[in-house]
């Protein structure tokens, strides 16, 4: 085998990941929770898996909501990234082409990885075997998929009809794309050798370039505009909206790979599921003797084949088989197995009912930390807040609400219209309606209160941001 180029991992991170509500919602979704077993998101293990000897610096292409949770996970594995900020979701082209043009300007060379953020590698040393042969065929000028052989015959997935032509490696061309199917139709295709279509890719940045060029040329022309017009914003690139807004919502299979000539399919067996519903999570969680995942505070009695899971409340099922219950701080889902590929159809229901848990997770995760609702009621509202070592909010006020900060663990620095002083477990601090006033944890250890809102309005846009570390607007 010839040595493999650089590879430059291009991760896609700007997903909502609505089959796997109610715990992963548009606030927090799946790639960024820790869903699986080894205490990492599927974030993390994933720009794990492509770091060190042959990868250069990840391209991680993120929703601007997500910057700091994106930072801070890179942070915690000690990993350095570029994070690129779409102002709005445009599928995978319009990302495949903005990380093709960012590789193309850094000018190194190489081969680029495109790679989902959420997807689960069982066996990551036959995925590094997978990917450098891939790299390997895709430096010749083509533009390779990752092809999983499939050992049942999905209807979750797309499917690839490899090729005759042979392109060394072990790869082949590709003869098809084809949707995902029916069951009678899945099982033809596993026949006919079809492949699972993973949604990975390895190609050359002037190769993809020069596709998008052909094929999709709105989609480039958007991607270089708002690359060339981009900012920074503190450790971020920050893609320019009006440049990005005008690239078309399609696919990166759509736009070039069922349309080029230089497509490429490389079959491989590593273990890999893109953990997309409940009952995928399910099949590569381990299972006790009945066949059950049981997480969190859970009683199961006579039950079999089900996934339970509790983040809070003790939830129990009894004489259920192959069903998904899952309870949140303020959701419950309860599915058959068979129709947990279809929560996002429940989901879409609930946003048409606008319902606030279909996209919002009662914990809301900032830069500083986080905040938990308690309650709220007619003027008045009740949050659990955490700030993290060295965590600084806003200075700001509030026209609408006063504030009652009652700290329960750690020690809290706060000004208040220009004087400051220090609060410890116990002790609580006023904010009158339309003092300045900031928060800081300047301990070695989670800063914990409980913050009670008063007034007409509580909302969280009653918010005057006058100076923000994190550069917010």
């Amino acid at each position: 085998m010839a040595p493999s180029p650089t590879i430059i991992p291009i991760i896609m991170a700007g997903g909502a990941g609505s089959r796997l509500w109610p715990v992963s919602r548009d606030t927090m979704p799946k790639q960024f929770i820790e869903l699986l077993d080894d205490g990492l998101s599927a974030f993390q293990a994933t720009l794990r898996r492509v770091v060190g000897e042959g990868f250069g610096r990840p391209i991680v292409v993120t929703n601007n909501d997500f910057r700091f949770i994106a930072a801070e996970q890179l942070s915690r594995l000690g990993i350095e990234a570029e994070i690129v900020l779409e102002p709005e979701r445009r599928d995978s082209a319009a990302a495949v082409a903005v990380g093709a043009v960012l590789a193309e300007r850094q000018g190194a060379g190489g081969v680029c990885l495109l790679l989902a953020s959420d997807h689960v590698i069982g066996d990551e040393a036959g995925f590094l075997d997978a990917v450098r042969k891939a790299a390997s065929v895709a430096a010749t000028g083509r533009i390779m998929t990752l092809g999983i052989t499939p050992d049942h015959p999905s209807t979750a997935y797309g499917y690839i009809h490899p090729g005759a032509a042979d392109l060394g490696e072990g790869a082949r061309s590709i003869e098809r794309f084809v949707e995902k199917p029916d069951r009678r139709t899945a099982e033809g295709y596993i026949a006919e050798g079809y492949v699972w279509n993973s949604g990975n890719f390895a190609f050359s940045a002037d190769v993809m370039l020069k596709e998008l060029q052909h094929f999709a040329p709105n989609v480039l022309a958007a991607a270089r505009e708002a690359v060339e017009k981009a900012t920074r914003d503190l450790d971020f690139i920050r893609l320019d909206a009006p440049a990005f807004a005008a690239s078309p919502t399609i696919a990166i299979d759509y736009a070039v790979m069922e349309k080029t000539k230089l497509g490429g399919v490389l079959a491989a067996e590593f273990g890999w599921s893109d953990i997309g519903s409940w009952d995928s999570l399910h099949a590569v969680k381990e299972k006790d003797a009945n066949g059950n995942r049981l997480e969190g505070d859970v009683v199961a009695i006579d039950t079999r084949n089900s996934f339970v899971r509790s983040e809070e409340a003790l939830t129990t099922v009894l004489g259920l088989d192959d069903v998904v219950v899952v309870t949140t701080h303020d959701a419950v889902l309860v599915s058959s197995m068979a129709a947990a590929p279809k929560v996002k159809t429940l989901v879409a229901e609930l946003k048409k009912a606008d319902r606030r848990e279909a996209g919002e997770h009662m914990r809301m995760h900032r830069p500083w930390g986080w905040y938990q609702r308690i309650d709220i009621g007619d003027r008045f509202q009740v949050k659990h807040i955490c700030v993290k070592p060295g965590g600084r909010l806003s200075l700001q006020r509030h026209h609408h609400r006063a504030e009652h900060w009652v700290v329960v663990h750690g020690t809290a620095e706060v000004t208040i219209d220009g004087t400051t002083k220090f609060y410890h477990e116990n002790e609580a601090a006023y904010l009158p309606i339309g003092c300045v006033h900031r928060l800081h944890n300047p301990g070695k250890i989670d800063l914990k209160l409980i913050e009670v809102q008063v007034g007409s309005y509580t909302g969280e846009d009653d918010i005057v941001r006058i100076e923000d570390v994190y550069a917010r607007s």
